[in-house]
């Protein structure tokens, strides 16, 4: 199982989300006051995510700690 810290951060805010993992990498899709957000892990040459969730309507890539960089966004809602 991947994107742990992630999912439990979810957990405990009682959001209902998706989780799928394909050779070996992760996928979160979720629902929140309407809008839809999705995390999309990959791995090139190092671990990172695809993700919407400082902007909805723009994707972009997180490098290094990924899940605790987009922790630290989720909690700003």
């Amino acid at each position: 199982m991947r994107l742990k810290k992630i999912r439990n951060y979810l957990d405990k805010q009682g959001w209902k989300y998706s989780y799928t993992e394909e050779e070996g990498l992760g996928s979160i899709d979720f629902e929140h006051r309407g809008l839809s957000y999705h995390i999309w892990e990959f791995e090139d040459g190092g671990y990172g995510a695809e993700t919407n969730v400082r902007t909805v309507g723009r994707q972009e890539d997180i490098l290094g700690d990924y899940e605790e960089e987009i922790i630290e966004i989720l909690k700003t809602w």
